[in-house]
């Protein structure tokens, strides 16, 4: 058999074998409904082809409503959108293959004439393992089985790379550059879905140079590199966003300018570009300029690619329900495009964190906010933005500006060095400001960067701080973003991973591993040895011995040395996938979560070099050793040391199916709010909000909920959107009207204090929305700027009215709690001021007058998230509401809000769905395990309060349920178990609580061994962690106290594990003769259901 005759069928259908490979393994996997994080608003906008949070994904939502139309159920459409994902995953296994194949090829031909049998078995091979090998990696495989746009973006880039190599093979044939419009095409789609494939347009440039007629010298080597990242940047920052500029600024002229109705300028620019690509591209056509032809068809599939964004505006115009932005004409859609909601960031010169702590000293405008008025026929500019902001310190501004962050302060200042400063001329001399400078020290030397930050902060202008110095800025770059934020990923899905905790440096999680003990104790500095079960048998724990590493870097030193062209090519892909993304992404410290899933671009190219790896090795050992099966042996051991050793490794950590937390948890949520009345419900963070709006978009579940961001409510579109109708649930109550709440106005309302009384909310909300300049706060700028006019609050102190008519009418309390009803509530706003989104709160308040339920989901403490109101809230099953019966928070347990009505939450909480928690085969990661641990902690609450009025039958059923629905080791968080010790205690039942006690303490005896492992400056670098431990361990004490064989016997244990620690720590000269028993901890705090930020 000749393999070389017949190679492209084979080649087909191996390739096709691949992507068959892949789709199954994603297909088994794939999560079957929504996930935490966007996977919720994504399934949500598009199964109903509705609008998203910027810079928007409009070609993903209109494939993910093609699959979903295919959705036999309601409940299934999650499941058909989430194979977006594993579809666009598998074709990009499928042309990786062929890429890995053609580059090889290439290689191989230029050392031979024609291929041998087991040269073409090799080159199959080196697809093969290097195709597998991509497909089983740890951040591709978690990206292929949700509904996010990672996954079609790398279907994209592969295409596009693909497409490139199609074009330079073709480059002198007749119709070679269809193959060029076709990548043009891909460049505009890829702006419906994600930006990250146009990173492969310098890759493609240097294809195309290397294969063309120039000359390969320095200088046109040079000038290719920069060309090709040059047209990356004409079109990712020129072509197409100031063609939206370009539709805004002329929509805007026409309308103010000539009069014309709204829309006509956006028409006629329309108009005009396509009369001007006709125009084109027929003197072209006509005067055989074949070179302007073929520029100007490829601008035109860029713009036919990018049309797929047509469906924003068309979809917003149509009120749909979700709509973010509400992007409805050309001017609100730059501003969607262009991200201006979000915190700007600079990528090249730029203030450093530092410019908060000092005072600026020149203003710069804000970016004007058209909106249409309809009685004028007219955009109107509705902020006053001119001179609106500081600008930042000139001192402070720097090249290239990593540290940026003013929220990341202290963590910049711990990864680097903290800030430099000395006094202010003025004040040098004054007792106090020296006073306050040695306390700076002080601070400074405990190592409290939050603290030191704080006061640099509150004492701007008294201290001048300098700006951390450009080895600072550069060493934060190397270190944390390009090695702990790159390099750890990049190891992560070629060596190895130490389980699936968020990393933060010094907390031993979320490090690279290989398996190898001694290699990874000197990475890591902690020992691999009697690790606590929960560490070794973590699923994320994942090691691969350096294989897929070691045979990627054969690879790359192979092509290197075969064709240094070719490589060249792959770098740059591998340089702008990788590095070039984390200095565009500018990283803080910390992110939200792990960001190693919008690196796929670089370890897709990695994996090209596994594939070569594959040849080189055969290349090698064909020289030394003569042997006829060399081939099928050399890519059999390359397939079984490197993808199948991945796949056995991380399928535990990426089967996500029959999982369905996320989905549990929106639906409790809305189980926890009462039907038929109006409920409202105020949600904080992104995982409350889009797993509700998953429920009630697409399954259509209690769609009479009101379901309110509270961090969208500070927008004025949302606040639109907010004040009409979303299926059943009636609009928000609301006295303020779209000009009092317009972009730029009232953003902030300043405290101003005119006197000490307390005011009804409803002369609250009167002066508030007043326009009279005397309810204004004016902030002096000296002449230099003009006056800031603020809307302001007179007092702080407000006085909520209780109309217990409506109280009992609606539900809110039941009319045997009607004698604990208080006549009012009284609130304390802070003495700085209120953010929007706070003002609308009270707003509702004020004109809600206690008609309809207002429940809140928690995950926070903040005050100000519950209206000020934490002493009069009532927790039903996973919500607060909020209710005129004041529970003052008990000091000991700050955490425990709300009363409880436990026949109401034991009602509740009998018909939530678990979401299969209890499964054992289910993987829950650790966002799934933070946000649902919420459950243990609620249900604790319940069990004490049934206890207290003797309902024991319930109480023992609601200690069952979270001791079998949320099994102790599926979830962690161990110190949420010690309430239910006590409960069964009592409850008659000391076996359970004996057993209950044991699985817990036994995870803590193992940490505690894992400790007497460490070294001294191990001790130091986690003595928090181990304080942590043996203070939850001691508390676990507590409820077996009168257990008293049980407690003496555990007790003792207990006291031998510490005699342990202190004789270690005596050894290394810093352990103290405490006694053992100590005071009884503190409450922790439950795990946060709401992220801290909204970022992508």
């Amino acid at each position: 058999m000749n393999l070389q005759k017949d190679f492209h069928k084979y080649n087909l259908m191996i390739g096709w074998g691949v992507f068959l490979i892949a789709l199954i393994t994603y297909g088994l996997s794939v999560e079957p409904t929504v996930s935490f994080w966007d996977c919720g608003e994504y399934i949500a906008t598009s199964a109903k082809l509705e609008v998203g949070h910027p810079p928007g994904a409009p070609f993903f939502q209109m494939v993910g409503a093609f699959f979903a139309s295919f959705s036999p159920s309601p409940e299934m459409t999650a499941l058909f959108v989430n194979f977006i994902s594993v579809f666009s995953s598998a074709f990009t296994i499928l042309f990786l293959y062929f890429i890995i194949v053609n580059f090889t090829k290439k290689i191989a031909l230029s050392q031979k004439e024609t291929l041998s049998n087991a040269q073409v078995i090799t080159l199959y091979g080196s697809g093969v393992v290097g195709a597998l090998a991509y497909t089983f990696s740890d951040s591709f495989w978690f990206n292929a089985t949700e509904a996010e746009v990672y996954a079609m973006a790398m279907l994209f880039m592969s295409v596009m790379f693909w497409l490139g190599l199609k074009w330079t093979d073709n480059l002198d044939t007749p119709r070679g550059d269809k193959w060029l419009l076709l990548i043009a095409l891909v460049v505009g789609l890829s702006f419906g879905v994600h930006f990250m494939a146009l990173l492969t347009i310098p890759a493609i440039g240097m294809l195309y140079f290397f294969r063309s007629h120039f000359k390969k010298n320095v200088t046109n080597f040079i000038l290719a590199n920069v060309i090709s990242i040059s047209i990356l940047l004409l079109i990712f920052k020129l072509i197409l966003p100031y063609t939206l500029a370009l539709f805004g600024y002329t929509e805007v002229f026409f309308v103010n300018e000539f009069g014309l109705p709204f829309n006509s300028g956006t028409i006629f620019i329309g108009v005009l570009i396509i009369g001007a690509f006709a125009f084109v591209l027929w003197q072209a056509q006509k005067h055989q300029k074949r070179l302007l032809q073929t520029a100007t068809l490829c601008l035109l599939f860029v713009f036919v690619g990018f049309s797929s964004w047509l469906m924003i505006p068309i979809r917003s115009n149509a009120g749909t329900v979700i709509n973010e932005n509400s992007p409805t004409d050309a001017r609100l859609l730059l501003a969607y495009y262009n991200l201006e909601q979000y915190q700007k960031t600079y990528l090249f010169v730029g203030p450093m964190y530092s410019d908060q702590f000092a005072i600026s000293e020149d203003y710069m405008d804000e970016k004007p906010k058209y909106e249409r008025d309809y009685k004028t026929n007219k955009y109107i500019i509705v902020n006053n933005y001119k001179d609106a902001l500081d600008a930042p310190n000139p001192d402070h501004v720097g090249l290239l500006p990593r540290m940026w962050s003013s929220e990341h302060a202290a963590n910049y200042m711990s990864l680097t060095s903290p800030l430099k400063y000395r006094i202010s001329p003025e004040y040098i001399g004054n007792e106090k400001v020296e006073q306050l400078s040695r306390q700076l020290q002080a601070v400074l030397y405990a190592g409290d960067y939050e603290q030191y930050a704080q006061l640099l902060r509150r004492y701007q202008g008294v201290f001048i701080v300098e700006k951390p110095s450009f080895w600072d800025n550069l060493s934060f770059m190397f270190s944390y973003q390009f090695n702990y934020m790159y390099l750890r990923y990049l190891l992560w899905n070629f060596v190895g991973r130490q389980d699936d905790i968020q990393g933060k440096i010094s907390n031993n999680h979320g490090n690279w591993i290989s398996g190898i003990s001694f290699i990874d104790e000197w990475h890591t500095g902690y020992p691999q040895d009697h690790l606590p079960s929960d560490a070794q048998n973590n699923r994320g724990r994942n090691t691969y011995f350096f294989l897929p590493l070691l045979l990627g870097l054969v690879g790359l030193f192979f092509q290197f040395s075969s064709n240094k062209r070719q490589w060249w090519v792959v770098f740059v892909l591998f340089l702008f996938t990788g590095l070039a993304l984390k200095v565009y992404l500018n990283e803080r410290p910390f992110e939200p979560r792990e960001r190693d899933y919008a690196l796929v671009g670089s370890f897709f190219t990695f994996a090209i070099w596994i594939g070569m790896g594959v040849y080189a090795l055969y290349s090698l050992l064909e020289e030394k050793i003569s042997f006829k099966g060399m081939a099928p042996a050399v890519v059999s051991l390359c397939l079984l040391v490197v993808p199948a050793r991945m796949l056995a490794e991380n399928w535990d950590d990426h089967d996500r199916s029959n999982r369905y937390t996320a989905r549990a948890l929106g639906k409790s949520y809305l189980d926890s709010v009462s039907k038929d009345n109006g409920a409202m419900i105020f949600s904080i963070g992104d995982n409350d909000t889009f797993g509700m709006w998953y429920m009630q978009e697409v399954e259509h579940y209690r769609t009479d909920v009101r379901v309110i961001n509270t961090s969208l409510l500070g927008t004025d579109w949302y606040i639109d959107q907010m004040k009409h109708k979303a299926y059943t649930s009636e609009p928000i109550p609301s006295q303020l009207v779209h000009r009092q709440y317009a972009y730029g106005v009232r953003d902030v309302i300043y405290f101003d204090q005119r006197t000490d009384k307390i005011w009804p909310i409803a002369d609250f909300m009167a002066w508030v929305g007043s326009d009279d300049p005397k309810t204004k706060k004016v902030v002096d700028r000296n002449g230099e700027a003009p006056d800031l006019v603020y809307a302001s609050y007179p007092t702080n102190r407000i006085r909520i009215p209780v109309n217990k008519e409506n109280v009992l009418k609606s539900g809110i309390v039941k009319p045997e709690d009607a004698d604990k009803i208080v006549d009012y509530i009284d609130i304390k706003l802070p003495s700085v001021g209120i953010g929007k989104n706070r003002l609308m709160m009270l707003d509702i308040l004020a004109n809600n007058d206690w008609k309809r339920p207002i429940y809140f989901t928690g995950g926070s403490y903040s005050d100000d998230e519950y209206i000020w109101m934490r002493d009069y809230l009532q927790l039903d099953g996973m919500a607060y509401k909020l209710v005129p019966i004041k529970t003052p928070i008990d000091k000991d347990n700050p955490y425990d809000m709300g009363r409880i009505d436990a026949d109401l939450m034991y009602k509740i909480v009998k018909s939530f769905d678990w979401g299969n928690m209890d499964d054992p085969n289910i993987y829950h990661d650790p966002e799934t395990r933070r946000n649902s641990i919420v459950f243990r902690g609620n249900l604790a609450r319940l069990t004490e309060t049934l206890l207290a009025e003797d309902k024991i039958d319930k109480a023992k059923d609601i200690i069952d349920i979270a001791t079998t629905r949320i099994p102790v080791g599926n979830l962690g968080y161990y110190f949420t178990l010690e309430p239910f010790i006590s409960g069964y205690y009592a409850v008659k039942e000391p076996e359970k609580a004996r057993k209950l006690f044991l699985e817990v303490a036994k995870k803590y005896q193992e940490k505690i061994e894992y400790y007497l492992t460490f070294s001294e400056i191990n001790f130091i670098k986690l003595s928090d962690e181990i304080a942590y431990d043996l203070r939850r361990y001691q508390a676990l004490l507590i409820p077996i106290m009168e257990d008293e064989a049980f407690y003496k016997k555990e007790s003792a244990t207990y006291k031998k594990y510490i005699n342990r620690l202190k004789e270690l720590g005596r050894s290394y000269g810093f352990a103290s003769d405490e006694e053992e028993d100590q005071p009884a901890p503190p409450q922790e705090a439950p795990a946060d259901t709401a992220d801290t930020a909204q970022a992508k």
